[in-house]
Protein backbone atom coordinates (compact mmCIF):
# COMPACT_ATOMS: atom_id res chain seq x y z
CA UNK A 1 0.00 0.00 0.00
CA UNK A 2 1.15 3.48 -0.81
CA UNK A 3 0.30 6.58 1.19
CA UNK A 4 -0.64 9.95 -0.29
CA UNK A 5 -1.09 13.33 1.34
CA UNK A 6 -4.59 14.70 0.68
CA UNK A 7 -3.52 17.09 -2.11
CA UNK A 8 -1.45 14.31 -3.74
CA UNK A 9 -4.45 11.96 -3.54
CA UNK A 10 -6.64 14.60 -5.20
CA UNK A 11 -4.08 15.04 -7.98
CA UNK A 12 -3.69 11.26 -8.36
CA UNK A 13 -7.44 10.80 -8.76
CA UNK A 14 -7.52 13.44 -11.50
CA UNK A 15 -4.51 11.98 -13.29
CA UNK A 16 -5.86 8.40 -13.14
CA UNK A 17 -9.42 8.38 -14.45
CA UNK A 18 -9.63 4.64 -13.79
CA UNK A 19 -8.95 5.07 -10.03
CA UNK A 20 -11.82 4.50 -7.60
CA UNK A 21 -12.14 6.64 -4.49
CA UNK A 22 -13.60 4.82 -1.46
CA UNK A 23 -14.63 6.53 1.78
CA UNK A 24 -14.54 3.73 4.35
CA UNK A 25 -15.95 5.64 7.32
CA UNK A 26 -19.30 4.81 8.90
CA UNK A 27 -22.51 5.85 7.18
CA UNK A 28 -23.15 8.49 9.86
CA UNK A 29 -19.73 10.06 9.29
CA UNK A 30 -20.12 9.93 5.52
CA UNK A 31 -23.57 11.55 5.55
CA UNK A 32 -23.39 14.03 8.42
CA UNK A 33 -19.74 15.05 8.66
CA UNK A 34 -19.40 15.22 4.88
CA UNK A 35 -17.28 13.36 2.36
CA UNK A 36 -14.97 14.04 -0.56
CA UNK A 37 -16.85 14.71 -3.79
CA UNK A 38 -16.88 11.66 -5.99
CA UNK A 39 -16.08 9.18 -3.22
CA UNK A 40 -18.03 5.92 -3.04
CA UNK A 41 -19.11 4.90 0.42
CA UNK A 42 -18.16 1.41 1.64
CA UNK A 43 -17.95 1.24 5.43
CA UNK A 44 -14.99 -0.64 6.93
CA UNK A 45 -16.85 -0.85 10.22
CA UNK A 46 -20.14 0.50 11.46
CA UNK A 47 -21.62 1.81 14.68
CA UNK A 48 -22.86 1.08 17.26
CA UNK A 49 -20.57 -1.93 17.79
CA UNK A 50 -17.84 -0.90 15.32
CA UNK A 51 -17.47 -4.46 14.11
CA UNK A 52 -15.54 -4.98 10.89
CA UNK A 53 -17.83 -5.18 7.87
CA UNK A 54 -17.47 -8.83 6.73
CA UNK A 55 -18.65 -7.82 3.23
CA UNK A 56 -16.18 -4.94 2.79
CA UNK A 57 -14.01 -6.57 0.12
CA UNK A 58 -17.03 -7.82 -1.83
CA UNK A 59 -18.67 -4.39 -1.69
CA UNK A 60 -15.49 -2.72 -2.94
CA UNK A 61 -15.34 -5.24 -5.79
CA UNK A 62 -18.82 -4.06 -6.84
CA UNK A 63 -17.56 -0.50 -7.41
CA UNK A 64 -13.96 -1.23 -8.44
CA UNK A 65 -12.41 -4.07 -10.36
CA UNK A 66 -9.32 -5.56 -8.77
CA UNK A 67 -7.21 -4.18 -11.63
CA UNK A 68 -8.03 -0.53 -10.95
CA UNK A 69 -6.25 1.72 -8.44
CA UNK A 70 -8.23 2.11 -5.21
CA UNK A 71 -7.78 5.21 -3.05
CA UNK A 72 -9.09 4.85 0.51
CA UNK A 73 -9.97 7.62 2.95
CA UNK A 74 -11.34 7.51 6.49
CA UNK A 75 -11.52 10.07 9.30
CA UNK A 76 -7.83 10.29 10.20
CA UNK A 77 -6.00 7.74 8.05
CA UNK A 78 -6.13 4.77 10.43
CA UNK A 79 -9.14 2.67 9.39
CA UNK A 80 -8.22 3.10 5.75
CA UNK A 81 -4.88 1.38 6.40
CA UNK A 82 -6.65 -1.65 7.89
CA UNK A 83 -9.14 -1.66 5.01
CA UNK A 84 -6.32 -1.39 2.49
CA UNK A 85 -4.49 -4.34 4.00
CA UNK A 86 -7.61 -6.48 3.54
CA UNK A 87 -7.96 -5.36 -0.08
CA UNK A 88 -4.35 -6.30 -0.74
CA UNK A 89 -4.88 -9.70 0.89
CA UNK A 90 -7.85 -10.16 -1.46
CA UNK A 91 -5.66 -9.48 -4.50
CA UNK A 92 -6.05 -5.76 -5.17
CA UNK A 93 -2.73 -4.69 -6.68
CA UNK A 94 -2.81 -0.91 -6.40
CA UNK A 95 -4.11 0.42 -3.07
CA UNK A 96 -3.53 3.93 -1.74
CA UNK A 97 -4.26 5.41 1.68
CA UNK A 98 -4.98 9.12 2.16
CA UNK A 99 -2.77 10.29 5.03
CA UNK A 100 -4.62 12.20 7.76
CA UNK A 101 -7.95 11.20 6.21
CA UNK A 102 -10.93 13.51 5.84
CA UNK A 103 -10.67 15.31 9.19
CA UNK A 104 -7.08 14.79 10.35
CA UNK A 105 -5.83 14.20 13.90
CA UNK A 106 -7.11 15.78 17.08
CA UNK A 107 -5.83 19.26 17.88
CA UNK A 108 -4.88 20.46 21.37
CA UNK A 109 -8.57 21.05 22.16
CA UNK A 110 -9.52 17.53 21.00
CA UNK A 111 -11.22 18.76 17.81
CA UNK A 112 -10.66 17.44 14.31
CA UNK A 113 -10.46 19.34 11.05
CA UNK A 114 -8.18 22.09 12.30
CA UNK A 115 -4.73 20.55 11.80
CA UNK A 116 -4.80 18.79 8.44
CA UNK A 117 -6.79 16.35 6.33
CA UNK A 118 -8.84 16.49 3.13
CA UNK A 119 -11.32 19.09 4.37
CA UNK A 120 -8.66 21.28 6.03
CA UNK A 121 -6.74 21.31 2.73
CA UNK A 122 -9.79 22.87 1.07
CA UNK A 123 -10.29 19.97 -1.29
CA UNK A 124 -13.78 19.38 -2.75
CA UNK A 125 -16.27 17.86 -0.33
CA UNK A 126 -20.00 17.82 0.27
CA UNK A 127 -22.68 16.77 2.72
CA UNK A 128 -25.64 14.74 1.55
Amino acid sequence: MKHLAPRDAYDFLHEHADAVFIDCRSEIEYLFVGHPKGAHHVAWNESPDWEINPHFVGQVKKVASMNRPVVLICRSGQRSVSAGIELEKAGFKEVYNVLDGFEGPLDDDHHRGTVNGWRKEGLPWEQT
